[in-house]
């Protein structure tokens, strides 16, 4: 059929939600008051690891308003049927034993008619531990293999004969600390039961795997459990599995016979859901002295919790980013006496991207080279790692961009050189770059006789806008002006989409939303041709286009009939189609999204202070179905990278394993004064061999790069290299 004007796509269109979130109109988890809810709140564990040896729960009991305290000792029945879950291991089974694993892990929870008493009474429940000395520190556990096939090792060529032989060889550790993902709403969940069926209200990232786990928790079919999730207030990755406490909020709700709201506490966000894990990473690199690499070994560690193996792709970026004929790549995780780590933006990339980008830095500095042309210099014609062609790769013409619109080339190469003041200013440059993820999604959509379209599907918008990008892909498919669309999602009774992680949102849910509009149109337009009452009978199907909702011949725009007139006059109330996106098993291409990322630094050169000046990200992401949209990813992604690269820093008393800082006074994000001139920049384009719609990775990949973009300015301002994130003022002084 003819292609579709595209009026809505590519438009900086403002959120069709919106309105409802600055009046307060949407609905969080929390919000849901369900009418007879009682409060629960969470007794944490006081150590770090033991046994539990008693609970007293007198004194809460005898509270008002107190109607349940519910623990290990009274067996509560969970079935706890196997469900393949992110890691190997077993699950977190809450309630089921007097085991302690973790600072802060779940061991009761009271429930009352009010907050206020649940919280009250929490307090006066007292539990008595036989404790023993928890290991939670990523230095000093044991290193083991990391769990098959996600850490498998990987050798092409031999890494250690060629650094021997290297004319120039570096060898490099790097730390960093563990961060905790805190989106602006906390986690929280409202349970109802209905006989044997179970009704969620629940902050995910993925509806139809948290309904999958609490079915196979409490043992009953999936279709009894329904999850809804209209609006996420942030995410970043923890909201990606059903935690202890979705559990624990269903569990309360059948064993009280009302509904239940449970909602964390700011501090038991640091405990019980999540974080991006600690690493120790050596890279050894060898190169001519023209800068060409040879050579590069990988060795990690990182933290996971004793019963669960947690992975993240943190070998990708070593096997295909530059041209290097000789790889080594070794991963060992160290299992400790924590909660188990979840996966935070850019996962795995975002940490190897620190080390290996910060490495090619100091060669850079090393061999007397410009950073920008290293990397140019060591760029792969395919994928290493494959012997794929890529997809698109046009990380080139990202640098070439950055460097004209940043002013690359007034940089003085020397560090120390500029100074404002007391400042001394520093530029920097990293490459960013994540992979084309994709799932299998499925929509359902409906247009009515009034001509306006409903969509739907099991999808999730965690503040990313997918109701208005699925919106625009939507209007343009059907015709329509985005006014005359509803996109409706976070509901695991609708047609089956992925979690919203990996950036494999856009490119799944839309292909599937592009599919299941054309099926539509293509219904419209045929029921037209075939109708003798019609303008457009005896038109070949192909030569129908639709603009404004008003079906006509392509170039002869007199010639057709709106929606409205051709169901009316059908005596039809609407036409239905469902779609789907399947991604191919195996692709003939490398596929990856691409950042060039700058950064300018001050540094007060007495007081080692860091303030990030400016920054610029250059993007090869494909199709930007959204740029207002977008440009809300590529600043978030920044601001991320610039707390982990400069603040963000999860402390732990390894005493008892309690995280000291568990709170926002104590654990330090990056307000509006630390961002004052941030940049997004895309390169036009498509990547039609990666999905049908064209568009590429963005969520996760805008974060990628940022931090060693800004430690790289911050060795070129001070002439101090620091391997240990984040930078603090102490490691510069």
């Amino acid at each position: 059929m003819s292609p579709q004007p595209k009026a809505a796509v590519g438009a900086p269109l403002s959120r069709v939600d919106g309105r409802l979130k600055v009046t307060g109109q949407a609905k969080y988890a929390a919000d849901h008051d369900i009418k007879g809810v009682l409060h629960a709140v969470v007794v944490d564990s006081s150590i770090g690891r033991g046994r539990i040896t008693g609970i007293d729960t007198r004194a809460a009991e005898a509270q008002p308003g107190v109607l349940g305290i519910i623990s290990h000792l009274d067996k509560p029945r969970l079935a706890y049927r196997d469900n393949p879950g992110p890691f190997p291991g077993g699950r977190l089974r809450v309630f089921q034993d007097d085991t302690v694993r973790f600072f802060g892990q779940p061991v009761a929870v009271v429930v009352a008619t009010a907050l206020e008493a649940a919280q009250h009474a929490a307090e006066l429940v007292k539990v008595s531990y036989d404790a023993e000395q928890p290991s939670t520190d990523l230095t000093r556990g044991q290193a083991v293999d990391g769990p098959a096939p996600f850490a498998r090792p990987y050798a092409r060529g031999n890494a250690a004969e060629a650094l021997g032989s290297a004319d120039v060889r570096m060898e490099m550790t790097y730390r960093l600390s563990r961060n905790h993902h805190n989106p602006m709403e906390t986690q929280a969940t409202v349970a109802r039961w209905d006989g044997d069926e179970l009704t969620l209200w629940d902050k995910t990232q993925h509806v139809i795997g948290t309904r999958n786990e609490l079915a196979a928790v409490f043992g009953i079919p999936q279709e009894n459990v329904r999850v809804l999730s209209p609006f996420v207030g942030g995410a970043f990755g923890n909201a990606l599995r059903a935690w202890p406490h979705v559990t624990i909020a269903a569990l309360a709700a059948r064993e009280l016979g009302r509904p239940v709201k449970l909602a964390l506490t700011r501090r038991q966000m640091y405990f019980t859901v999540g974080y991006r894990p600690a690493y120790e990473y050596k890279l050894s690199l060898g190169s001519t002295r023209r800068g060409r690499l040879t050579a590069m070994t990988h060795e990690m560690k990182y933290e996971t919790s004793r019963y669960e193996q947690f992975w993240e792709a943190n070998l990708a970026l070593g096997q295909m980013l530059y041209a290097v004929p000789n790889v080594s790549q070794n991963v060992r995780i160290v299992p400790l006496d924590v909660s188990t780590p979840m996966w935070m933006r850019g996962p795995g990339y975002s940490s190897s991207a620190f080390v290996i980008e910060t490495a090619v830095d100091e060669l850079a500095h090393r061999l007397g080279i410009d950073p920008i042309e290293l990397r140019l210099r060591n760029e792969p014609g395919e994928d290493p790692s494959t012997q794929q062609p890529f997809s698109t790769r046009r990380l080139r013409e990202c640098f070439r961009v950055g460097a004209r619109e940043f002013g690359w080339h007034r940089r003085n190469p020397r560090p120390r050189s500029t100074r404002h003041g007391d400042w001394l200013i520093g530029t920097g440059v990293a490459t960013g770059c994540y992979d084309v993820f994709r799932g299998q999604a499925q929509a359902h959509a409906r247009l009515d006789a009034d001509g306006t379209a409903v969509l739907q599907s099991a999808t999730h918008d965690t503040g990313t806008g997918t109701y208005t990008s699925m919106t625009q892909v939507a209007a343009d498919a059907l015709g329509l002006a985005v006014r005359q669309v509803e996109f409706r999602l976070g509901d695991s009774a609708m047609p089956p989409a992925p979690a919203q992680g990996a950036s494999q949102t856009m490119l799944s849910v839309g292909s599937a939303v592009q599919d299941t509009c054309d099926k539509l149109r293509r219904q419209a337009v045929q029921l037209a041709v075939e109708d003798e009452g019609s303008p457009l009978h005896g038109v070949a199907a192909d030569d129908v286009v639709v603009r404004g909702g008003r079906l006509h011949v392509k170039g002869s725009p007199a010639r057709g009939e709106t929606y409205r007139q051709l169901l009316a006059r059908n005596n039809l109330t609407h036409l239905e189609a469902r779609g789907s996106y399947t991604p191919e098993e195996e692709s003939r291409f490398s596929m990856y999204g691409y950042a060039a990322m700058f950064a300018e630094v001050a540094v007060d050169a007495r007081l080692g202070l860091v303030r990030v000046r400016r920054m610029l990200g250059v993007y090869d992401a494909g199709r930007i179905i959204s740029p207002k949209l977008a440009d809300s990813q590529a600043i978030g992604g920044m601001v991320g990278g610039i707390g982990a690269a400069l603040l963000e820093h999860t402390v732990t008393d390894h005493r008892d394993g309690r995280i000291v800082n568990a709170n926002l006074a104590d654990y330090l994000v990056p307000v509006n004064a630390d961002i004052p001139d941030l940049k997004a920049v895309y390169l036009d384009g498509e990547d039609y061999r990666a999905d049908p719609i064209g568009v590429k990775s963005l969520g996760e990949l805008v974060q990628i790069g940022v931090a060693p973009a800004i430690a790289n300015a911050v060795f070129h301002a001070t002439g101090r290299r620091v391997r240990d994130l984040p930078i603090t003022a102490e490691a510069l002084l």
